[in-house]
């Protein structure tokens, strides 16, 4: 067996011996059995710091390693699960075990005392569990096992804190909403399936290219396929329950938004592009532009810090769909690998904030202020320069400022939409869709840092008990801090630009069969011409976005209020996050909700009342009378009068009956005489 696989095999199953451990053992443990979890989830980073090694140093752009089992065989339906690792994989790996190593050890601190925190890493390991079983995946069955087992770890996480109705509410909402987008990927699965006969990656690129599904049949299950990514990665209209997760721990918060849950969606649209039509991408690519922008709109009012940071995650996911869209998907993963580590670190950052704050509310024992309000905070620079420094490279990175891992992605991403409608001139949309987004970005992000750490303390009485978070918690910040400057994107082989670029060979190898040959617009020629105007035009919004935060939270020399009131209506859309909860519950809840009472009307109180319970009565009362005529007229008429007989014939014949001889034959001799007197009268 390969050395790879070996290494798969252990990164895969060693977390759900981690939750297996800690839940039927875990409260029983030292510790309450944490490093279990930790040491399991180290032993993974480890093998994933190996994989990743070995990819950079033995660099191989057609390096494949595959190996399944047939896990179901019933004649003509057989279904093969199993691994496929290429470089795309290896890298993911490392992703997902970083973070989720961070996510770990900054719980030891955040989640210390908490009555659950043996069941809080067992559902962190089932999580990191769940979700490289996405990223090893070779097939459609395992991906889709490990998709719902991610949805189901991720209703565990975010509704933790269960016994508060907001949390367990925004659990319900996150299972929910995901399930309505895996409907389409189920349907997208099954029309695959139906027209190839095989679940297998490489099954279906083969059968895409011989052309068992094509037209809109392929559209269709291909769009099928991007409805899970649409719940999962939170696209518009399906994003409603990606800021309601920020009920869960903040280190939850992280994982989710940073490198696993949400990022699968991209991934799989990544791993998947090859059974993508030009109609589909089409689609793909206005859902993720309108959601870059979309979100953006809504993240520069928030108050909560977490709320930005999660909106932010949406819009970012956004650019992320748009770029699989434009077929400028490299850079999609690309922007999905540098977004981790500043989106990780921007909410360990938001954590220790409110770390802090809630230190400082409980010294002066209030429990009515929210300490996730931005309102409440102001002047913390001083007290936490750990955490500000790293959510400051944090949110320039996000910015795409130069010098930062988001400056190369972001570009990337912004070319490939600029060499999209340079070639497909109706969709000027798509590159407004980046540019607006990107400006918005660099506002919000940066309203952020000067609402919660520059100017006047907000609050004195909690100033004063502000201090910077616990070595743990600090060390994760540092490290994605690091991760998030550009130095470590431009590694040979690690920058996906380079002549050397981590699989560039899939450009060539999917462009020879993808339907319709639409990566025509996404060519390397096509990204090179559009590169410096992107990269221009980036850094004038991204400068004009910071510029415009520093007038209006830093020097104040703007009124951010009397700016509001002047666009009020503009300002209500914003704040009330275009209200599409309020019309979900107006459209589609309340109907659904009196349709479902309705029809309980008709099932319970007609139906089962008046028909099953009427069927029961007429039944009863047939029952009743064919019992009084089986028990009455049968069994006591006929057979129990039979008996009757039979029993008084029974006492006469035992008078005569006696079982002496003589008795016997004096009836015999009686018997003879009365017949001879009779034959002879």
């Amino acid at each position: 067996m390969n050395i790879f696989i070996k290494y798969a095999l252990v990164i895969y199953f060693l977390p759900l011996l981690a939750f297996i451990i800690q839940t039927f053992f875990g409260n029983k443990l030292p510790r309450k059995g944490d490093w279990v979890s930790i040491g399991a989830i180290l032993i993974t980073l480890t093998l994933a710091i190996s994989m990743f090694a070995g990819m950079l140093l033995n660099y191989d752009p057609d390096f494949v390693v595959q190996e399944s089992f047939t896990w179901m065989n019933l004649g003509n339906f057989k279904i093969e699960i199993g691994f496929l690792i290429d470089n795309m994989t290896i890298i993911m790996l490392l992703v997902v075990a970083l973070i989720s190593s961070m996510s770990h050890i900054y719980s030891i601190k955040y989640m210390e005392g908490d009555p659950r925190y043996h069941r809080y890493f067992s559902f962190l390991s089932l999580f990191t569990f769940s979700m490289n079983g996405i990223v090893l995946a070779d097939n459609l069955v395992l991906l889709y096992m490990s998709w719902e087992l991610v949805g189901l770890s991720s209703y565990l996480l975010i509704g933790f804190w269960f016994e508060k109705d907001s949390a367990s509410n925004a659990g319900k909402k996150a299972f929910l909403t995901n399930r309505v987008g895996d409907i389409g990927f189920f349907i997208g699965i099954m029309l695959f399936f139906t027209a190839i006969g095989s679940f297998s990656y490489s099954d279906l690129f083969a059968g895409v290219q011989a052309g068992k599904i094509a037209g809109a049949t392929l559209t269709v299950a291909g769009i099928g396929l991007f409805m899970g990514a649409v719940g999962k990665s939170a696209q518009f209209p399906l994003h409603i329950w990606l800021p309601d997760a920020m009920e869960g721990p903040t280190p939850v918060s992280a994982l989710i938004h940073a490198a696993t849950m949400v990022a699968a969606g991209v991934y799989m649209m990544v791993r998947l592009f090859g059974v993508m039509t030009a109609d589909a991408l089409l689609v793909v690519a206005y859902i993720g532009g309108f959601t870059a922008l979309f979100a953006s709109l809504i993240a520069i009012t928030r108050k909560d810090i977490k709320q930005v940071l999660a909106y932010s995650t949406v819009s970012q996911l956004g650019y992320m769909i748009l770029s699989v869209g434009t077929g400028a998907y490299i850079a999609a993963f690309f922007h999905l690998l540098t977004h981790a580590m500043f989106k990780a670190n921007l909410f360990f950052g938001a954590g220790s904030v409110i770390h802090s704050m809630h230190h400082g509310l409980h010294k002066i024992d209030d429990h009515d202020t929210d300490p996730q309000d931005m309102n409440n905070m102001g002047g913390l620079k001083s007290k936490m320069p750990v955490t500000y420094i790293s959510m400051l490279v944090g949110s320039l990175a996000i910015s795409g400022v130069p010098f930062f891992s988001g400056f190369l992605s972001k570009d990337a991403i912004l070319a490939g939409t600029l060499a999209y409608a340079s070639h497909n001139p109706a969709h000027f949309l798509l590159p407004v869709f980046g540019f607006g987004a990107a400006l918005l970005t660099a506002f919000y992000m940066f309203r952020m840092i000067f609402l919660t750490f520059h100017n006047e303390p907000k609050r004195e009485d909690i100033f004063g008990h502000i201090h910077e978070s616990p070595a743990v918690m600090k060390l994760p910040l540092i490290l994605l801090s690091i991760l998030s400057l550009f130095i470590f994107y431009t590694l040979p082989h690690f920058n996906p630009f380079s002549d050397m670029g981590w699989f560039k060979h899939l450009m060539e190898y999917k462009d020879s069969f993808v339907p319709g040959g639409i990566l025509a617009h996404s060519t390397e020629e096509g990204l090179h011409h559009s590169h410096m105007t992107a990269m221009i035009m980036s850094l004038i919004v991204a400068a004009f976005g910071i510029g415009l935060a520093w007038l209006m939270y830093f020097k104040r020399s703007i009124s951010a209020e009397k700016v509001a009131l002047a666009i009020k209506p503009l300002y209500r859309l914003s704040s009330g996050k275009f209200f599409i909860d309020e019309l979900y519950t107006k459209i589609l809840y309340k109907p659904v909700l009196k349709l479902a009472d309705a029809v309980a009307y008709l099932d319970w109180d007609l139906y089962d009342k008046y028909f099953i319970n009427g069927f029961g009565r007429v039944t009863t009362f047939l029952s009743n009378i064919v019992g009084k005529i089986d028990y009455e007229g049968i069994d006591q008429t006929l057979v129990d009068g039979i008996g009757r007989s039979a029993n008084r014939a029974g006492k006469v014949l035992r008078v005569i009956q006696t079982g002496r001889v003589q008795q016997y034959i004096l009836f015999a001799l009686t018997a003879i005489i009365i017949l001879l007197i009779w034959k002879a009268s």
